[in-house]
């Protein structure tokens, strides 16, 4: 092996923390809709109908801003193979909404939302087995998204926005310096015996930058009581620029790990979804739906160094993730003029095959249960919803592991191998006003 071999290892290594941010989607994107299992395509659940069809918003009189937030938390943890366990530290996110939304006319609506739809946030330990797949992901992104509507007929409506998205990644994790020494030594760098066992190097990745897209949604009541809605939102193409920095590296190393500017073309999954809702009664809306997520286009991911790591400049990690469905039912039942009740049930596939699959996106099939409420005081709506997403147990067995440890050992190691549990809890909080 040469120290070529030994530069695209390094590489992989930076590739596997930045794969991650590719995209992680967020949809709690208001408390009414999280109430009711994101089941609110085909009928309007108030000014945050911008994010999930935006032709509902013909069905918005006058004018009408929200605000929310929605509180999230994980409980992960590993049962690892080994005989350990880990636990993920807890993290507290709270990605927040703005809805703006306007009639302009009969036949012309339009608004204005701000929303993050897609994020991450998972660290493990500093010593973890896993520390050299990563130790830590930190992925915003804000959309700027305005919306035009138009009624066709009292039947049809279409809509068409912009999606002008910002992406601010922070990655970490480790690097076994033994190994690096080892394997540099082997192919005869002038190096001293190695006499001590060397601490990890500390990587980190910082990068963000703009990207542009559009979405389009459209609305069809078939009678007085059922209404099909439609959406899609494209792809977003995004060229992080950031720097790439190390620490605590042994001045006998310092040239195999130069800091610098680094960049990686990104793209996030084009979506679409589709619902179907019937009136069964007065009080009683009922809608089913599904969403496609394509992400199925990130197959690879090509990192490019302004600073040569021993002479390469870029490199390219396969992914091969596969698109993905999400199925939904839910509900709102409304008491009288001041109290509706919100409840709703999601299933989603995920989307990271066996041979890729890691400890910071442990991405299984999840299972989400919701219930809320919408309490409306003259011009004011107040929504309040609690979700619980249970992940399906999904066993860790590849060679994703530590890259220069399993050079040293011949075998896969420090791969976090086990069985992956996980469970994420929303509480989400939305205040709108009709003016």
């Amino acid at each position: 092996m040469k120290l070529k071999t030994l530069t695209l290892v390094l590489c992989s290594t930076l590739i596997a923390t930045q794969t991650f941010a590719s995209g992680y989607g967020v949809f709690t994107q208001g408390a009414s809709g999280l109430g009711q299992a994101n089941a609110v395509v085909a009928h309007p659940s108030g000014p945050s109908s911008l994010y999930f069809n935006p032709a509902l918003l013909n069905d918005l009189p006058g004018r009408e801003i929200e605000v929310g937030t929605t509180l999230i938390t994980a409980d992960r943890e590993i049962n690892l193979d080994s005989g350990g366990h880990e636990n993920a530290k807890s993290e507290i996110n709270f990605p927040s909404t703005l809805y703006y939304t306007q009639q302009i006319n009969d036949r012309f609506s339009a608004g204005l939302g701000v929303f993050f739809p897609f994020g991450l946030s998972n660290e493990w330990d500093d010593d973890y087995e896993g520390r050299y797949i990563g130790t830590s992901g930190e992925v915003t992104t804000i959309n700027f998204n305005p919306v035009v509507s138009f009624k066709v007929n009292d039947k049809l409506s279409l809509a068409a926005g912009l999606d002008l998205l910002y992406l601010d990644a922070t990655l970490k994790g480790k690097i076994n310096q033994s190994a690096a020494y080892l394997i540099a030594q082997n192919q005869g760098a002038p190096l001293p015996p190695l006499a001590a066992p060397l601490g990890d190097i500390s990587q980190k990745f910082t990068g963000d930058d703009w990207g542009l897209g559009y979405n389009l949604g459209a609305l069809f009541k078939a009678t007085d009581r059922v209404s099909i809605g439609a959406t899609y939102r494209s792809h977003i193409d995004v060229d992080a620029d950031g720097d790439v920095s190390f620490n605590n590296v042994s001045p006998y190393l310092a040239s195999l790990f130069p800091e610098g500017n680094g960049g990686a073309s990104l793209r996030l999954p084009a979506q679409a979804t589709a619902g179907l809702a019937l009136q069964v009664t007065e009080p009683l809306i009922i809608e089913v739906g599904a969403r496609w997520e394509d992400w199925d286009s990130y197959k690879e991911l090509k990192v490019n160094f302004d600073t040569p790591v021993f002479g390469q400049t870029s490199n390219i990690s396969p992914r091969d993730w596969h698109s993905t469905w999400t199925y939904n039912i839910g509900g709102q039942y409304r008491i009288n003029d001041t109290v509706a009740l919100n409840a709703g049930y999601l299933y989603g596939e995920n989307a990271v095959p066996s041979d890729t699959f890691e400890p910071i996106i442990p991405d299984t099939d999840a299972h989400l249960f919701t219930i809320g409420t919408d309490l409306t005081f003259g011009s004011w709506t107040v929504s309040g919803a609690f979700g619980l997403e249970h992940h399906e147990d999904r066993d860790k067995d590849n060679t994703v592991g530590d890259p220069l440890g399993s050079l040293i050992a011949g075998q896969p190691v420090g791969t976090a191998n086990g069985k992956y549990q996980t469970d994420i809890y929303l509480v989400a909080l939305s205040v709108a006003y009709a003016f």
